[in-house]
Protein backbone atom coordinates (compact mmCIF):
# COMPACT_ATOMS: atom_id res chain seq x y z
CA UNK A 1 0.00 0.00 0.00
CA UNK A 2 2.73 2.46 0.61
CA UNK A 3 4.45 2.03 -2.38
CA UNK A 4 1.42 2.63 -4.34
CA UNK A 5 0.82 5.71 -2.12
CA UNK A 6 4.18 6.99 -3.25
CA UNK A 7 3.46 6.13 -6.58
CA UNK A 8 0.47 8.13 -7.19
CA UNK A 9 1.57 10.88 -4.77
CA UNK A 10 4.88 10.97 -7.71
CA UNK A 11 1.99 11.16 -10.81
CA UNK A 12 0.47 14.12 -8.88
CA UNK A 13 4.39 15.78 -8.49
CA UNK A 14 5.06 15.66 -12.25
CA UNK A 15 1.56 16.15 -13.38
CA UNK A 16 0.36 19.29 -11.98
CA UNK A 17 -1.26 17.69 -8.91
CA UNK A 18 -3.29 15.67 -11.36
CA UNK A 19 -4.06 12.26 -11.69
CA UNK A 20 -5.92 10.01 -14.09
CA UNK A 21 -6.77 6.68 -14.34
CA UNK A 22 -5.02 5.89 -17.37
CA UNK A 23 -1.53 7.29 -15.34
CA UNK A 24 -2.50 4.73 -12.41
CA UNK A 25 -2.31 1.61 -14.66
CA UNK A 26 0.11 2.48 -16.58
CA UNK A 27 2.10 3.11 -13.14
CA UNK A 28 1.09 -0.61 -13.05
CA UNK A 29 -1.45 0.15 -10.15
CA UNK A 30 -4.57 -1.91 -9.93
CA UNK A 31 -7.59 -0.23 -10.56
CA UNK A 32 -9.01 -1.19 -6.94
CA UNK A 33 -7.12 1.25 -5.32
CA UNK A 34 -8.44 4.27 -6.58
CA UNK A 35 -11.79 3.32 -5.01
CA UNK A 36 -10.83 2.53 -1.53
CA UNK A 37 -8.22 6.07 -1.97
CA UNK A 38 -11.82 7.62 -2.32
CA UNK A 39 -13.75 6.34 0.19
CA UNK A 40 -11.00 6.94 2.88
CA UNK A 41 -10.31 10.41 1.42
CA UNK A 42 -6.83 10.05 -0.37
CA UNK A 43 -7.64 11.06 -3.61
CA UNK A 44 -10.73 13.73 -4.52
CA UNK A 45 -12.90 12.87 -7.90
CA UNK A 46 -12.49 15.93 -10.30
CA UNK A 47 -14.46 14.29 -13.37
CA UNK A 48 -14.43 10.97 -14.81
CA UNK A 49 -11.37 9.39 -14.70
CA UNK A 50 -9.29 12.30 -13.26
CA UNK A 51 -8.13 12.53 -9.58
CA UNK A 52 -6.89 15.27 -7.20
CA UNK A 53 -4.42 14.60 -4.09
CA UNK A 54 -6.75 15.85 -1.43
CA UNK A 55 -4.13 17.47 0.16
CA UNK A 56 -2.11 19.06 -2.92
CA UNK A 57 -3.65 22.31 -4.39
CA UNK A 58 -5.04 21.47 -8.13
CA UNK A 59 -4.30 23.48 -10.89
CA UNK A 60 -7.98 24.61 -12.01
CA UNK A 61 -7.14 25.77 -15.43
CA UNK A 62 -5.32 22.68 -16.15
CA UNK A 63 -7.99 20.82 -14.98
CA UNK A 64 -10.53 22.20 -17.28
CA UNK A 65 -8.16 22.13 -20.18
CA UNK A 66 -7.92 18.49 -19.50
CA UNK A 67 -11.04 17.64 -20.56
CA UNK A 68 -10.93 18.45 -23.96
CA UNK A 69 -8.24 19.70 -26.43
CA UNK A 70 -10.27 21.79 -28.29
CA UNK A 71 -11.12 24.00 -25.27
CA UNK A 72 -8.65 27.44 -25.23
CA UNK A 73 -8.78 30.00 -23.09
CA UNK A 74 -9.72 33.03 -23.98
CA UNK A 75 -11.72 36.75 -23.60
CA UNK A 76 -11.02 37.63 -19.66
CA UNK A 77 -9.35 34.81 -18.94
CA UNK A 78 -6.87 35.17 -21.89
CA UNK A 79 -6.19 38.22 -20.90
CA UNK A 80 -5.31 37.81 -17.40
CA UNK A 81 -3.20 34.44 -18.20
CA UNK A 82 -1.26 37.09 -20.82
CA UNK A 83 -0.60 39.22 -18.20
CA UNK A 84 -3.16 41.83 -20.14
CA UNK A 85 -5.58 41.96 -17.23
CA UNK A 86 -4.66 41.99 -13.43
CA UNK A 87 -8.64 40.98 -12.74
CA UNK A 88 -8.21 37.24 -11.52
CA UNK A 89 -11.74 35.96 -13.41
CA UNK A 90 -13.89 33.99 -11.32
CA UNK A 91 -15.82 33.05 -14.98
CA UNK A 92 -13.58 31.35 -16.99
CA UNK A 93 -13.57 32.12 -20.39
CA UNK A 94 -12.87 29.21 -23.00
CA UNK A 95 -13.66 28.91 -26.57
CA UNK A 96 -13.95 25.63 -28.69
CA UNK A 97 -15.37 24.86 -32.65
CA UNK A 98 -19.33 25.58 -33.57
CA UNK A 99 -20.90 22.19 -33.05
CA UNK A 100 -18.69 20.99 -30.16
CA UNK A 101 -20.70 18.79 -27.21
CA UNK A 102 -19.54 20.17 -24.09
CA UNK A 103 -22.63 19.58 -22.20
CA UNK A 104 -20.87 16.94 -19.75
CA UNK A 105 -18.01 19.38 -18.94
CA UNK A 106 -20.33 22.38 -18.35
CA UNK A 107 -21.85 20.22 -15.74
CA UNK A 108 -18.81 19.77 -13.84
CA UNK A 109 -17.65 22.97 -14.43
CA UNK A 110 -20.51 25.98 -13.81
CA UNK A 111 -17.87 28.67 -13.34
CA UNK A 112 -17.16 27.82 -16.92
CA UNK A 113 -18.23 30.15 -20.04
CA UNK A 114 -18.33 28.63 -23.53
CA UNK A 115 -18.02 31.07 -26.52
CA UNK A 116 -18.56 29.24 -29.76
CA UNK A 117 -16.66 29.91 -33.00
CA UNK A 118 -16.78 28.67 -36.45
CA UNK A 119 -13.85 25.80 -37.01
CA UNK A 120 -12.30 27.98 -39.39
CA UNK A 121 -10.74 30.55 -36.87
CA UNK A 122 -10.69 28.63 -34.04
CA UNK A 123 -7.68 27.58 -34.47
CA UNK A 124 -6.45 30.96 -35.30
CA UNK A 125 -3.83 32.18 -32.43
CA UNK A 126 -3.29 29.18 -30.07
CA UNK A 127 -0.34 29.39 -27.67
CA UNK A 128 1.27 27.60 -25.06
CA UNK A 129 1.40 29.23 -21.77
CA UNK A 130 2.60 28.39 -17.86
CA UNK A 131 -0.69 28.97 -15.59
CA UNK A 132 -0.16 31.02 -12.26
CA UNK A 133 0.38 27.31 -10.23
CA UNK A 134 2.49 26.52 -13.19
CA UNK A 135 1.01 24.19 -15.62
CA UNK A 136 1.14 24.60 -19.34
CA UNK A 137 -2.23 25.48 -20.65
CA UNK A 138 -3.22 26.90 -24.27
CA UNK A 139 -4.81 30.20 -24.57
CA UNK A 140 -5.41 32.55 -27.83
CA UNK A 141 -2.28 35.16 -28.59
CA UNK A 142 -2.64 39.11 -27.74
CA UNK A 143 -3.83 39.34 -31.43
CA UNK A 144 -6.43 37.01 -31.46
CA UNK A 145 -7.82 38.56 -27.87
CA UNK A 146 -7.77 41.81 -29.29
CA UNK A 147 -9.68 40.71 -32.43
CA UNK A 148 -12.22 38.97 -29.93
CA UNK A 149 -12.77 42.15 -27.84
CA UNK A 150 -13.21 44.23 -30.63
CA UNK A 151 -15.45 42.09 -32.39
CA UNK A 152 -17.71 41.18 -29.53
CA UNK A 153 -17.79 44.47 -28.01
CA UNK A 154 -20.93 44.72 -27.11
CA UNK A 155 -20.60 41.71 -24.92
CA UNK A 156 -18.00 43.03 -22.92
CA UNK A 157 -17.03 44.19 -19.24
CA UNK A 158 -16.10 47.53 -20.30
CA UNK A 159 -13.50 48.47 -17.82
CA UNK A 160 -11.54 45.43 -18.98
CA UNK A 161 -11.76 46.01 -22.60
CA UNK A 162 -10.41 49.47 -21.94
CA UNK A 163 -7.59 48.45 -20.21
CA UNK A 164 -6.80 45.49 -22.34
CA UNK A 165 -7.21 47.88 -25.92
CA UNK A 166 -5.21 50.50 -24.16
CA UNK A 167 -2.24 48.49 -23.42
CA UNK A 168 -2.34 46.64 -26.17
CA UNK A 169 -1.68 49.71 -28.63
CA UNK A 170 0.47 51.68 -26.37
CA UNK A 171 3.00 49.08 -25.93
CA UNK A 172 2.78 45.71 -27.34
CA UNK A 173 1.56 45.81 -30.76
CA UNK A 174 1.84 43.09 -33.93
CA UNK A 175 0.29 45.45 -36.34
CA UNK A 176 1.04 42.86 -39.21
CA UNK A 177 -0.59 39.99 -37.54
CA UNK A 178 -3.28 41.80 -35.63
CA UNK A 179 -4.61 43.36 -39.23
CA UNK A 180 -3.61 39.34 -40.17
CA UNK A 181 -6.26 37.93 -38.11
CA UNK A 182 -8.99 41.12 -38.58
CA UNK A 183 -9.29 40.03 -42.23
CA UNK A 184 -9.99 36.49 -41.14
CA UNK A 185 -12.62 37.69 -38.38
CA UNK A 186 -14.05 40.83 -40.98
CA UNK A 187 -12.74 43.50 -39.07
CA UNK A 188 -9.81 44.82 -40.79
CA UNK A 189 -11.05 48.58 -41.18
CA UNK A 190 -12.17 48.74 -37.05
CA UNK A 191 -8.69 47.28 -36.01
CA UNK A 192 -7.13 50.48 -38.77
CA UNK A 193 -9.22 53.15 -36.72
CA UNK A 194 -8.35 51.75 -33.70
CA UNK A 195 -4.85 51.84 -34.70
CA UNK A 196 -4.64 55.07 -36.06
CA UNK A 197 -6.46 56.47 -33.01
CA UNK A 198 -4.46 54.70 -30.20
CA UNK A 199 -1.29 53.96 -32.12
Amino acid sequence: MDTTVLTIRQIAKNSDGIITTKQIEKAGVSRIFIKSFLEDGFLVKESQGVYSLSDMLVDEYKLIQMRSEKIIFSYGTALYLLGMSDRVPHIIDVTVPQGYNVSRIKKDYLSARFHYVKKEIWGLGIMNIKSPMGAEVRVYDKERCICDLIRDKHEMDMQLYTQAIKEYFKFDNNARKLLKYGKQFGIEEKIRTYMEVLG
